[in-house]
């Protein structure tokens, strides 16, 4: 029997899960998701050629949380017979890692409990990220499993791009900016010689950009600055996240509308962003398709903040020879890359119309001073790539 690794991105309402098969690089046996954990669960497996091999759904309203979710993921696995590979790891991803945590670790009791302390700095992620961890120890207790940081790749930039002009006391406290999708831009990192190998030796912004929305300044692969902070709440307005806000604006809620902490969570993280902006939703697709001009609005905004923010990482690489797109949005809404690259000609993008419609990984002209790239993200395999290196797992060779 073949040896794999689980790997595991458990979201506020979804679990995504990998197969890989550890003999053959690894790659890519199995791929699926849970998702409408809060509303109506869907489940859906499918083999590395994408074709479904499993599916079910239940009846709306049916309480299902992430053990639940990855009970059923693993019954459904050896009762189906969908995989015939022996589980020899898991591997998670974690949002946040504080200050203490650079590198992926295996997970302990103690280190558990040190990411339990975390949670107020991803309240929208690190509950759920956890919460799949202890899933998996309960039903697997002996299973090596590996916390990989969406923090971690960041802790490159120098002192000054990671702090707060606040006291100091809170910095010792851990208050300063962190940056997050460091597992997405390490990938594209690893993968970006493979592209445009002299901007992977030079300075590159990468735009992650989907639900949740950051970018990156690479210098010789390496993160200097970025757009989040010390949440993934700062930066890009995205899905319904609101992006960068005043301070003030905060203070006006707390005093002339009576919120509380409790309100702005809600406030920021779930009912503003595309959502806010446009009336109508928080994806991408239906704003593109439609002819309501708050989605027109809505859309203008997100390619201005993009542009906005290019500038700012281009002065702190001192210069560009790269942009990278990346993600959802990044990788599929042509007409969002068309909008960034033609506001970016003054950077020396200059974008080829028919590459950029016709899904070309190159998407500038040969005469371009900067070269402007769609690269397909895959955080799972920097995940099981990380889980890999940190157990030391060297794959069983197969009987002949």
């Amino acid at each position: 029997m073949s040896q794999a690794l689980l790997i595991l991105n458990a979201g506020s309402s979804s679990l995504k899960f990998t197969l890989f098969e550890l003999s053959k690089g690894p790659t890519v046996s199995l791929r699926g998701q849970i998702d409408g954990l809060a509303t109506q669960p869907n489940f859906v497996a499918r083999d590395a050629q994408g074709n479904v091999r499993d599916h079910y759904r239940w009846e709306p309203g049916t309480p299902f949380d992430h053990a639940s979710a990855i009970e059923f993921l693993f019954d459904r696995l050896r009762i189906e017979q969908l995989s015939e590979l022996q589980f020899v790891a898991a591997g998670h991803r974690i949002v946040h890692g504080g200050n203490t945590f650079i590198h992926p670790v295996c997970v302990t009791p103690d280190i558990l409990a040190q990411l339990r302390t975390l949670v107020p700095l991803a309240p929208l992620h690190q509950p759920h990220n956890l919460a799949a961890i202890e899933a998996v120890s309960r039903l697997l207790p002996d299973l090596p499993q590996v916390a990989c940081f969406d923090t971690a790749f960041h802790h490159t930039q120098p002192v000054v791009a990671q702090r707060f002009a606040l006291p100091r006391r809170f910095e010792e406290q851990g208050v300063r900016r962190y940056g997050f999708h460091g597992l997405s831009y390490e990938y594209v990192a690893s993968v970006l010689p493979l592209y445009a190998s002299r901007a992977a030796t030079r300075r590159t912004v990468v735009a992650h950009l989907g639900n949740g929305a950051s970018l990156c300044a690479l210098n010789e692969g390496r993160s200097v600055a970025t757009t989040m902070g010390l949440t993934p709440l700062d930066g890009l307005p995205m899905g319904t996240r609101s992006g960068s806000l005043d301070p003030g604006v905060l203070l006006y809620l707390m005093d002339q509308h009576q919120m509380d902490s409790r309100d702005l969570a809600r406030l920021l993280y779930h009912e503003s962003g595309l959502l806010a902006l446009s009336g109508l939703s928080s994806d991408m697709r239906v704003l593109l398709d439609s002819s309501d001009p708050r989605a027109a609005e809505a859309v203008e905004l997100f390619v201005y903040r993009i542009q906005r923010e290019i500038g700012s990482l281009v002065a702190a690489l001192g210069g560009l020879d790269a942009l990278v797109f990346t993600g959802g949005i990044g990788e599929n809404a042509s007409l969002v890359r068309e909008r960034v690259c033609r506001a970016s000609a003054w950077l020396g993008v200059e974008l080829d119309e028919a590459k950029n419609r016709n899904g070309g990984s190159c998407i500038s002209t040969p005469a371009s001073r900067v070269s402007a790239w769609v690269i397909p993200t895959n955080e799972e395999l920097m995940i099981a790539r990380q889980a890999i290196r940190v157990l030391n797992l060297v794959p069983e060779p197969e009987e002949s």
